[in-house]
Formats: structure tokens, C-alpha cells, sequence
């Protein structure tokens, strides 16, 4: 079972309810998709053994054959190239904007000259290794790099169905996050118990029932705040899977680099519990899946 765990928006305790969930849970997948600013590693301490640089395929063009006709230039949806025609007996040019370039090739095929070729350009890294028991992935975008989705893409390469995988998303609504979620088979969201959070938490179920998926919320610091979290989840028929309280003793153990369930039975029966509901739910809704296809 792939379990992604997400958020409307960040700061909610997305990655403290996944870090824990891996904890108590041991032998299990954990890919942080966060990837412009991965942190998951910070308290599972993985030992990475391996680094992989992640690529993507990018223009070049070859200026000998090239007629600037402005094909490329056209067919290009994102404005990576620009074609400056001859001109006053001027020699034409094309510039090509690597960072816009979103790797769909159709400026390679639709060129009439064969004048484009594409190559490859690095845009970050994927590590992996293990923490103890748990086998650990993460991508990290490098600096400047205006687009995460092919990087979170080649880190769910290693998604291994045969165990239970935490994919721990980014925050928000956007492609990177629709990016983390595809193929999950159920998704936690994590939430705080404010107009922000209710906010945004709006919006993150919209996502998540276009795409199809099953969903529970963890409110975080369930006792600050006010009700409306609670309200909305119970109008919407949203599972409220665990609630976790605004606690110093988790904070301070946070600002040390260690997780709730470090040292605390209490939590660890909580963290487990949690799981056990998630199970339940993808059980109950596969059950009903196969209802509908077979009634």
C-alpha cells in the first residue's frame, strides 16, 4: 500500500506524522518528494549510500542546419526558445531557455531541418539508503531549478509495491504535489485547526477527489484554533484519523532533531493505531470498489 501523506498548506506537521508513521512502523518505504527542501532525512538519520543525478532532456540546436523558420520557437508551449529570423544581412539566431524547458521533445520531432537534438542537463540529485529498517529515498533540486515534477517523478521510480510506502508530499495544491500524489492509494492530509488551515485543506480534498483517492485527516495541534476543521470534516464525510495536541515536550524533542515517538510508548500506540485506521479504510473502500464492479 502506497500512503502519501500531504497538506493544504506547510507548517502543518506534514512531515512530523510521516516520520513518525515510519518509525513505529519499521520495515517500511520512505520517499521524501519534497524536493526543493527535503527534511525527512534530519530525523531518520538514513545512512545514503547511493546518489543518482537526475536528468532531463533539453534542446540544443544545430546551428549548420538550422534555417530559423521559428518552427521550435512556435510549437513551444512554455517559451524555452526564441528565434531571431535574418535580418539586413544579419545572421538569425536561436536562444534556448533550458529552466523553461519542460522535456516534452515536440520541438525535436515537428523541426523540419532535423535541426535540434536533445541533450541531457542535470537539474539535481536522488539519494537513497537506509534508516535501520526503513529504505530511504529523497530528491534534492538543485539550486535555482525552476521545476520539481521530473525530479519528484524519478524518486517515486523506486516506489516498491510489495511493502507499504510513506510518500511524504510537498505543501499546497500544485503540480509538484498532484505530481507526489499520483498512484498513491491513500492519502492523509495534515491540517491545523485554523481559517488558514481550513483553507487550504478545502482545496487539497478538491485535489484529492478529482484524482480519485481515499483520504483521512490528522489535525495537528487539534486544542488551539477553533472548530471549523472539525465542522467541515464531519459535513464532507472526511474520516478524522487521529488528533495530535499542541505539546511543549514534542516541540523541544522537534528543535533536537527527534520525533514523538522517540522515547514515548504513548505516542508509538497512537502512531500504530493511526495505521491500523489507514489499513481499515483502504480495506473498506477496495471492499466497495468490488461491489459496484460486480453488483
Amino acid at each position: 500500500m502506497v500512503i502519501a501523506v500531504a497538506s493544504g498548506k506547510g507548517g502543518t506537521g506534514k512531515t512530523t506524522v510521516a516520520v513518525n508513521l515510519a518509525r513505529v512502523l519499521g520495515d517500511v518505504q520512505f520517499l521524501d518528494c519534497d524536493v526543493e527542501e527535503p527534511n525527512a532525512h534530519l530525523f531518520l538519520k538514513p545512512d545514503l549510500a547511493e546518489r543518482i543525478p537526475a536528468r532531463v532532456m533539453v534542446p540544443e540546436i544545430i546551428e549548420e542546419k538550422c534555417t530559423y523558420c521559428g518552427k521550435c520557437a512556435e510549437v513551444c508551449a512554455f517559451n524555452a526558445i526564441a528565434v531571431i529570423p535574418p535580418r539586413g544581412g544579419l545572421k538569425g539566431g536561436v536562444l534556448v531557455f533550458p529552466n523553461l524547458c519542460h522535456s516534452c521533445g515536440g520541438c525535436f520531432l515537428l523541426c523540419p531541418e532535423g535541426a535540434i537534438r536533445e541533450v541531457p542537463r542535470e537539474i539535481g540529485v536522488v539519494e537513497t539508503g537506509r534508516a535501520g529498517a526503513i529504505r530511504f529515498a529523497h530528491g534534492r533540486l538543485h539550486v535555482g531549478e525552476a521545476m520539481s515534477p521530473p525530479l519528484i517523478r524519478q524518486v517515486k521510480k523506486h516506489v516498491d509495491r510489495t511493502r507499504t510506502t510513506l510518500v511524504d508530499a510537498p505543501p499546497g495544491t500544485s503540480c509538484p504535489v498532484i505530481n507526489s500524489l499520483e498512484g498513491s492509494d491513500y492519502c492523509l492530509l495534515v491540517t491545523e485547526p485554523t481559517p488558514f488551515g481550513l483553507n487550504d485543506l478545502v482545496l487539497a480534498v478538491e485535489v484529492l477527489r478529482v484524482m480519485g483517492i481515499p483520504h483521512g485527516l490528522v489535525i495537528n495541534r487539534c486544542d488551539i484554533g477553533d472548530d471549523g476543521v472539525e465542522s467541515y470534516a464531519k459535513a464532507s464525510g472526511i474520516p478524522v484519523l487521529m488528533r495530535i495536541p499542541f505539546d511543549r515536550e514534542i516541540a523541544e524533542r522537534y528543535s533536537r532533531g527527534l520525533i514523538a515517538v522517540d522515547g514515548s510508548g504513548e505516542y508509538a500506540e497512537k502512531f500504530r493505531a493511526l495505521y491500523e485506521a489507514i489499513r481499515n479504510r483502504y480495506e473498506a473502500d477496495r471492499g466497495h470498489q468490488r461491489q459496484r464492479r460486480h453488483g
